[in-house]
């Protein structure tokens, strides 16, 4: 018997649950397109990103996904040439890293590995030897979607002003914006990306550029920029269709402003942020007490380097994805494939697996993932330590009193 019949509940970090409202707001004819209502939304929608972001400077909206905008950031920035220095701590820094080479820029790695955030010194130390200074940028991912790293920009940021360098700072905030504390212009960074799919709270569909008069300065010495990628011509359009360069994505805009409303005007940002921390604990939580006994263990050790926007978790090969299998048959609970942690006894990834928890999330959701997650290990006869369910929760009743 398959007791799956209710509401499904996607449980990966991204695209994240869409609220109602926002949805609803996207439910209607389409606007104008060259003055009245979409105008004046922009404006706003622009003014509310940058409050997000916490930042005074530009702010760029493209039709795209998070890969989209690393090729934003990278065409506006550099040319073909270039040297960038890439601080991986998982598969996305590499992959932004990657689109770089593919646009003829030469890049070095410095890899942390799977399960340790940025060690800012050895960065600080790269920087010094660099002395005729041909890093032209240091890349970096606040939260890395597949291994759940949260990794420390402000500490990275002083770093590289420190070593005396000059690169731009850019990090990727593609699972972090609204959900993770930033701070653009008082940590000092010069180009941040985003999406509108995870802590936003709306479809996939709409890249975020934001960047610094020191990062715009930039773009004159750049060969890969584009007229499509252009961001100057975004910031500064001579009419409203060269905010999009064509027809704007206006559906999504109404989604994105609906949101918008929510996270600033109704709950607000620091709130927000709050929010994410305590469901965040509740269900690092229940992993301490099924670590208790058995194998299960979270990939980021240090609850520090933790993101609060998902959390990776190695149960052991192949109990991952039999877990995944399992809520999803038979629980309605879509939960994160095991990205990018392949090992040469596990190419397939089948020991982890990654509970997404961001954006439009209660405690109501995280809880009755984290039972549904605990029936699955039932089913499959996963052994673990007990009282995960009670811990979560009393996290969620202390913080909420």
């Amino acid at each position: 018997m398959n007791l799956d019949y209710g509401r499904r509940y996607v449980a990966i970090p991204g695209p994240s649950v869409v609220p109602d409202r926002v949805l609803q707001a996207m439910h209607r004819a389409s606007p104008n397109i060259y003055s009245g209502e979409i105008v004046e939304l922009v404006e706003r929608i622009l003014d509310d990103l940058k409050a997000i972001a916490r930042t005074e400077h530009h702010a760029a909206i493209y039709i795209a996904n998070g890969h989209g905008v690393w090729e934003a950031s990278l065409a506006n920035t550099l040319s073909r040439g270039d040297r960038i220095l890439v601080l991986a701590t998982g598969p996305f820094a590499l992959g932004w890293g990657g689109f770089a080479e593919k646009l003829g820029i030469e890049v070095e790695y410095i890899e942390f590995g799977n399960r340790e955030g940025i060690d800012s010194s050895i960065v600080h130390d790269r920087l010094k030897q660099d002395t005729s200074h041909e890093f032209k940028a240091v890349l970096a991912v606040h939260v890395d979607t597949a291994t759940s790293v949260r990794n420390d920009i402000a500490e990275l940021t002083d770093a590289v002003r420190s070593s005396g360098h000059p690169a731009l700072v850019m990090i990727d905030c593609i699972a972090s914006l609204a959900c993770e504390a930033f701070s653009m212009d008082e940590w000092g960074v010069d180009v941040m990306i985003s999406g509108s799919q995870k802590g936003l709270m709306t479809p996939p569909g709409l890249g975020l550029v934001f960047f610094s008069d020191r990062a715009r300065a930039s773009c004159g010495e750049s060969s890969l920029r584009t007229p499509y990628w252009d961001w100057g011509r975004r910031i500064d359009p001579e009419e409203f269709y060269f905010y999009f360069c064509g027809t704007a994505p206006t559906h999504h805009l109404f989604g994105l402003g609906e949101a918008l409303e929510m996270i600033l005007r109704e709950e607000g940002l620091e709130a927000v942020w709050k929010r994410h921390a305590v469901l965040a604990s509740s269900i690092w939580a229940a992993l301490e007490r099924w670590g208790t006994d058995g194998n299960l263990e979270p990939n980021i050790q240090d609850p520090s380097m933790r993101s609060h926007a998902v959390t990776t978790i190695r149960a052991g090969a192949p109990y991952g994805q039999k877990l995944r299998e399992w809520t999803e048959n038979n629980s309605g609970v879509t939960l994160g494939i095991g990205l990018g942690m392949g090992t040469r006894d596990d190419p397939e990834s089948t020991s982890c697996f990654r509970i997404g928890h961001m954006g439009h999330l209660n405690p109501h959701m995280v809880l009755g993932t984290l039972s549904s997650i605990e029936s699955g290990f039932s089913a499959i006869g996963y052994r673990r330590g007990e009282g995960a369910l009670a811990a979560a929760a009393r996290v969620c009743a202390n913080r909420a009193a």
